[in-house]
């Protein structure tokens, strides 16, 4: 026993890094799901109703009944399941990336890619260009590694020179560019082909890696599919040992979170880092359920993704109806052609934090507050909200109820503005 000793003061050896660790306000959300009378627009969460339950009972079935078993109960290669690689390399080659199963590296989920790769570039006071919003899972992820922000903006009139002197006064350089290019977590937006190609010019300006987030990319309802990054990047230098770009994808929002695995395609020397990370951090991703979602992805991953994409299209468009109908007019907000989210935008001065304690106290209708996506704080203004998870019926309620309580807000706020 210490007796009356004082106890350890944890805070004061934590490393500094610790300070730029935050809760996640997505996470915290996800906990009103558990309250039943709740409308819940917050999670960017699949809907558990779509999995392929079924068709992953007889894929663990199989494994468990053949020879497989023990090499899936058994320690692996840090690479990832070799045939769960191969099925992505063809998955890869449809949408015009070209590598083979040496480009390809298994994560445990996406977001370990983000971190590994956070880890691989970032030194204390390196430049990361992200967009403003962008996912908050990539800022927790790189925030670890304490990065300063700039904002990535291809199609804007800043000039490479730019970047570069910003991160020079940082203390550091810039080393890559992250963007999520197909319907974007929180936006919803796109980006188009020549913002594309001008991302590519300005990261070879500034020699740079970009981090390509294809978490969405199979989720697209409408409109003509457009080139990936690392496509654009292989067809321009001839081959993806020649590329700066990092495409990472996940299983996630196609067949099932819960199974975390996800992937990178990259040219060799940053597979080979990213190998020696996972050789330190956990060895190798789940085998069995690397082997559960090959099974599960070779037999019917097409079928799968047309199952979620009609069912979240239908959504999509009770959402988009919905906003029209009951939502003021001075709010705005995007249109996705797919993916899972809608971003609302509200006049200066309204702050969605404030909105979302009194929605959940009034209406009882839960959204993401949009400060949260932008790495510089701003964004008080802008809300997130998700159609993944709430019925034709459960969007039409929940939007009006917002609508309303907006309206109130824009209301009050007037009513108190001092005459002059």
């Amino acid at each position: 026993m210490r007796g009356n000793e004082p106890m350890l003061d944890w805070e004061q050896i934590f490393a500094t890094r610790s300070l730029r660790m935050k809760a996640s306000e997505i996470r915290e959300l996800l906990k009103l799901l558990e309250q039943p009378d709740i409308i819940s627009f917050a999670g960017g969460i699949p809907d558990p109703a779509l999995f392929p339950d079924q068709e992953f009972k007889q894929a663990y079935a199989d494994i468990f009944s053949g020879p497989q078993v023990n090499a899936a109960l058994q320690y692996s290669v840090s690479e990832g399941y070799k045939p769960l690689r191969e099925w992505i390399v063809k998955d890869m080659e449809k949408i015009g990336i070209e590598c083979s199963v040496d480009n390809v590296f298994i994560t445990s989920g996406s977001q370990q890619a983000l971190d590994y790769l956070g880890k691989l570039f970032l030194s204390p006071n390196d430049t990361a260009l992200v967009t403003w919003p962008t996912y908050l899972g990539a800022l927790s992820a790189f925030n670890a590694y304490e990065p300063t922000y700039d904002q990535l903006n291809p199609n804007g009139n800043r000039t490479p020179q730019t970047y570069r002197d910003n991160a020079t006064k940082a203390g550091g350089s810039v080393k890559f560019a992250y963007l999520s290019a197909d319907f974007s977590n929180p936006t919803g937006e796109t980006v188009d082909l020549a913002s594309r190609k001008k991302l590519l010019e300005l990261a070879d300006e500034l020699d740079i890696a970009v981090l390509e987030d294809g978490a969405y990319q199979n989720l697209r309802f409408d409109g003509e599919p457009i080139t990936p990054i690392l496509a654009l990047d292989i067809a321009r230098s001839g081959g993806i040992e020649k590329t700066r770009t990092i495409y990472s994808g996940s299983f996630s929002k196609t067949l099932a979170p819960g199974l975390r695995v996800g992937f990178v395609v990259a040219a060799m020397p940053v597979i080979r880092k990213l190998v020696l990370m996972k050789q330190a951090a956990d060895l190798h991703s789940s085998t069995i359920n690397q082997m559960a979602i090959e099974h599960v992805a070779s037999r019917g991953f097409d079928k799968q993704v047309a199952k979620i994409k009609a069912a979240y299209s239908a959504r999509r468009d009770a959402m988009l109806a919905a906003l029209d109908k009951y939502m003021p007019k001075f709010a705005s907000w995007t249109k996705p052609e797919g993916g899972m989210f809608v971003w609302v935008t509200l006049p200066e001065g309204m702050d969605g934090a404030e909105l979302l304690a009194k929605s959940l106290s009034t209406e009882r209708v839960a959204f993401v507050p949009g400060k949260a996506f932008f790495a510089d704080g701003s964004g008080a203004n802008t809300l997130r909200i998700s159609f993944s998870c709430a019925n034709e019926q459960m969007i039409d309620e929940g939007i009006k109820r917002l609508g309303r309580l907006i309206a109130s807000a824009e209301t009050t706020s007037n009513a108190t503005m001092p005459l002059v």
